[in-house]
This record gives structure tokens, C-alpha cells and sequence, in this order.
């Protein structure tokens, strides 16, 4: 036992020695046991927590000792728990993230996907508070970090509700009143719902050629959170919003297509990350910008060889139609240079190649800016929510050619999350711009199918730390 077990220990009578001396709990990491009956001490029972080897104890283990404890408790009674597991500190992790991983935890241990079964519902967790022991030197980054968890669990929670929705139910037209929603909720939120006549007129070409095939018509959402200063230059998050893609007329495979709802994963991190802001009341402004729309075939479907041209005036040979987030992407970018932004960060579920480069662990992280590509990098690592820096090169950039317009919209079958990168890349001259591709950690698939709530945590992080 480390000191705050001891403690406790003490404080029950001795009850937790008696369960050791006994070899009923081994103290793996994330390994539960409770101790019930006490007639000693300040509570009715205790949970045991493993935290697995002490040489091995840093953040990892400690955010699955929490997520283990929580996911215990909303199956009893408990109505209120106090964890012991950070009272003697966390190794490699300050007291302020300490608590932000132990709030975010407990949030992602109770969350429920709001599914549409008709079966009985299982019960909703009893638990209500949940307080945590940290030396008194360390109270008040604590309190910091509990204030921060909440508003970037409060983040991903909508994050992951948009995202787990069906595409007949989240629809463009859906996110459009989901804004408007956020904004009545929050009085810092501003947001402006633009509509098809008023997207052609802005000559978003692009854009519109991804939803020709739709009966669904398209968004733009346009948010803008202001919490710093009047007049200092925003911060601009550009989501790829895509509820639903099937490739077009360069149609997807039958198999798990059905996945291709999270396709909007990149929409849903800027609603979670203005949420957070916004419950945070952080000293930021950012933008945020959604093009949103549905990817479908039709007869008035855009096809393979059609050339569209872009709000910046380039144009685009459309090779392939299930490359289409990049086309959103690139006029939402060039829109946000009327805001005259300091940074601007694209979020999106862009390419395939970057669930075979990296898995569901990292995101790919590209930008030519040195300086803004490690603030997002330290901002995962700090959040636990990692980004792994692939380059953006002219070399790739070649690959783009086209016989026929400015550019073509794929490339070979080689690095192509690079090379979508790099077409992103062609629209971002005097611009300070990073592109997040989110395609393998925005959602898991199989019997644990749903939104992940990343990169909401990168993304807060980074505008509160890093920005």
C-alpha cells in the first residue's frame, strides 16, 4: 500500500490489510475488489483499485484505475465516492492533470450512447459526486483541473452524441439546429447557418459538387466563440461534416459502410471543442467553420473526370468521387480567411492510408509550421490524446498533377494521407495551418462501435495551453 492506502487502511480498522493478508486482491492495474460491511471509518464500503506495478504507475494506469472504479460504482447504489489514487500524487503527471484525466475519466466511464433500442433501459448510474484527495500544496491546480475536465467532458459528450447518431436522424439540417441549440445555451457562442443559394453564391464549388447527388441540402455552420479580448484575432477549427458517405459514384464497398455516419467526426470535434470552451469560459476566440453535407450517387451526382472550381478560384479534377472531404475542407478553409485567423486547424476523417499508417492510437498531424505543429503535438501528449507529425512536402504535392485543371483531387495509392494533406496544403498560402486526419481515432468499430470523443481533448488542450 502507498501512504494514502495506508491511510485508509487505518481509518477502516485495518479492513484492507485483512483482504491482502488473504491474497483475495492482487492489485493488477485497473483490477477491482470492494470491501463492504465496514463498521469502522468514514464510508459504508471501499473499492479497491490496482494500479499495477510501481515502477510501471504513471498516467495510463491511472486513468484506467479510474475509469475501472467508476464503471464499478455505476452498477451499485453508491450515490457518492471519494478517490484515494492521485493522494499521493501521480508520477510524470502535474496535480492539474491529475484531476482533469480523473473528471474526464469518470465522464467517459458514464457515458451512454443514446441509442434507439426499445428494450428496457438499464438503470442510470446513482452515482452524483465524486471528490478527490490531493495535498493541500496542490488544491488549487486541482480545482483548475477540475473546472477544465468538466467543460472538455461536457465536449465530448456532444462530440460523441452527434457522432453515434443515425445519418437519417443527423442530417445537415441537423447539426444546423444542434448549433443553434449550442449558441442559446451559451451566451459567448454566436452562430450563423448559411444555406445552398448563399453557399453558390460565395462560389463554393468544391463544396457543392460533393452534395449534387444528395436530396439532403447543405449547411455551412458558421460559430464563433468569444472569450478573450475584442478584436484579438481567432483561432479557426474547420471540421469535415460528411453525415453520411458512400463514395459517390466511386461507390464504397458494402462493408462496413454503415461505419461511414463518424464521417461527420471532424464537424462534431468543433461543436465539442466550442461546448468546452464555452463551459470552461476560456480567455480564446475561435471560429468555427462546418461545411456539412451527405456524399451520395445519383443522376445528378458528381462523377470521375468532372472538373468544379474552388472559392479560391482554383480548379479541380475530380479523379475520384469518394475523396470528398478534401473538397468541403478547402473551401471551408479559404472561407475562414475573412476572420483574418492566427492559426487555422482542419479536423477530419480524411483518408483510409491513415488508419493503415497509424491505427486507432495516434491522429495524423501534418503542417509546415514547425512552431504550431509541437504545440499540437505536446497538446496530445499532455491530454493523452496523441497526434503523430507526418510531413507535407512539394514532392507529394507533384503528385497532384492534372492534364486537365489547377489540380486533381487524388493521387496513387502511395501515401495517400499525405497527399490529401498536401491538396489541403495548395489552398493555405499566408496561412498558419495544421491538418488533424482523425480517421482512425475519432471512433472504434466492432463490438465496441461508437464515437471516441477525440480529438476534443487535443484540441481544448491546445487553445487553452497552447494557442
Amino acid at each position: 500500500l502507498a501512504e494514502a492506502g495506508r491511510k485508509v487502511d487505518r481509518a477502516s480498522g485495518g479492513a484492507i490489510s485483512r483482504v491482502l493478508k488473504r491474497g483475495d486482491f492482487s492489485g493488477k492495474a485497473a483490477e477491482t475488489f470492494p470491501i463492504v460491511g465496514l463498521r469502522r471509518g468514514p464510508a459504508e464500503r471501499i473499492l479497491l483499485v490496482g494500479l499495477g506495478p510501481k515502477a510501471g504507475f504513471g498516467r495510463k494506469p491511472y486513468r484506467r484505475a479510474v475509469y475501472a472504479a467508476t464503471q464499478w460504482l455505476a452498477k451499485t447504489g453508491a450515490a457518492n465516492a471519494v478517490s484515494w489514487l492521485a493522494a499521493d500524487g501521480v508520477p510524470g503527471i502535474e496535480p492539474y492533470y491529475a484531476a482533469r484525466q480523473a473528471v474526464e475519466s469518470v465522464n467517459n466511464a458514464l457515458y451512454r450512447i443514446p441509442d434507439r433500442k426499445t428494450a428496457k433501459k438499464p438503470p442510470v448510474p446513482k452515482l452524483t459526486h465524486v471528490g478527490l484527495v490531493v495535498a493541500d500544496a496542490d488544491a488549487a491546480n486541482a480545482e483548475r483541473g477540475v473546472k477544465d475536465g468538466r467543460g472538455i467532458s461536457a465536449g465530448s459528450a456532444l462530440m460523441k452524441d452527434l457522432a453515434n447518431l443515425p445519418a437519417n436522424v443527423c442530417t445537415p439540417r441537423y447539426l444546423a439546429d444542434a448549433a443553434k441549440t449550442l449558441a442559446k445555451e451559451h451566451k459567448a457562442v454566436r452562430v450563423q447557418v448559411l444555406e445552398e443559394p448563399e453557399i453558390r453564391r460565395l462560389g463554393m464549388g468544391s463544396f457543392l459538387s460533393v452534395t449534387r447527388g444528395s436530396e439532403e441540402p447543405p449547411r455551412l455552420i458558421v460559430f464563433e466563440y468569444s472569450g478573450g479580448r475584442k478584436g484579438e484575432a481567432p483561432v479557426a477549427l474547420v471540421g469535415k461534416g460528411i453525415t453520411f458517405d458512400t463514395g459517390g459514384i466511386s461507390l464504397k464497398q458494402p462493408s462496413g459502410m454503415d461505419e461511414m455516419k463518424f464521417d461527420m467526426s471532424g464537424a462534431a470535434s468543433v461543436f465539442g471543442s466550442i461546448k468546452a470552451l464555452a463551459t470552461i469560459a476560456a480567455p480564446i476566440n475561435v471560429v468555427g467553420i462546418v461545411p456539412t453535407c451527405e456524399n451520395m450517387p445519383s443522376g445528378r451526382a458528381t462523377k470521375p473526370g468532372d472538373i468544379v472550381t474552388s472559392m479560391a478560384g482554383k480548379t479541380i479534377e475530380v479523379l475520384n468521387t469518394d475523396a470528398e472531404g478534401r473538397l468541403i475542407l478547402c473551401d471551408g478553409i479559404t472561407y475562414s480567411r475573412r476572420f483574418k485567423p492566427r492559426a487555422v486547424v482542419d479536423i477530419a476523417t480524411l483518408t483510409g492510408a491513415c488508419v493503415v499508417a497509424l491505427g486507432a492510437h495516434y491522429c495524423g498531424l501534418f503542417s509546415p509550421d514547425e512552431k504550431l505543429a509541437e504545440s499540437l503535438s505536446a497538446a496530445g501528449e499532455r491530454a493523452d490524446d496523441r497526434a503523430w507529425r507526418l510531413p507535407v512536402a512539394e514532392e507529394y504535392s507533384e503528385l497532384l498533377k492534372s492534364n486537365f485543371a489547377d489540380m486533381a483531387n487524388v493521387a496513387g495509392r502511395e501515401a495517400g494521407a499525405i497527399t490529401a494533406a498536401c491538396f489541403l496544403w495548395k489552398f493555405t498560402d499566408g496561412l498558419k495551418w495544421a491538418h488533424l486526419d482523425i480517421a482512425g481515432s475519432a471512433y472504434l468499430t466492432g463490438t465496441h462501435k461508437g464515437s471516441t470523443g477525440r480529438p476534443v481533448p487535443l484540441l481544448v488542450d491546445w487553445l487553452l495551453h497552447g494557442a
